[in-house]
């Protein structure tokens, strides 16, 4: 079933809530997927064929969590959205620490995100 096309400002400001929310740490992959194939107004068929070009099943595991998505895969999810695959430090806590400041705090197993200067 469709829903209504949101507006340019509604898309917009899903996108922003979006990508908080994954800045946070606060979705799963499944549900960011969902978030981001609902701010685009298709249904999970339209746009795994259309926009992702993978099969339908494949998005639907994916929005459940479940199955095991290559590498190629996410990285189709993302694009659309202007999102890359990579690795995140896990509960970071100290923004713009420095270099060094970065590598004494992951010795301790505390979590820092390093800021480009």
């Amino acid at each position: 079933m469709r829903k209504k096309q949101l507006t340019r400002e509604e898309i917009r400001t899903q996108k922003l809530f979006l990508y908080d929310k994954i800045r946070a740490g606060e979705l799963t992959i499944g549900q960011a997927t969902r978030m981001m194939r609902r701010i685009a107004g298709l249904t999970q068929k339209e746009y795994a064929e259309k926009v992702l070009g993978i099969f339908p099943r494949v998005l639907m595991d994916l929005e459940k969590d479940k199955g095991n998505p290559t590498l190629e895969t996410l990285e189709k999810v993302a694009r659309p959205f202007g999102l890359r695959i990579g690795f995140v430090y896990n509960n970071a806590r100290i923004m713009g620490a420095s270099v060094n400041e970065a590598a004494k705090a992951t010795d301790s197993n505390d979590a820092v995100v390093v800021k480009n200067t």
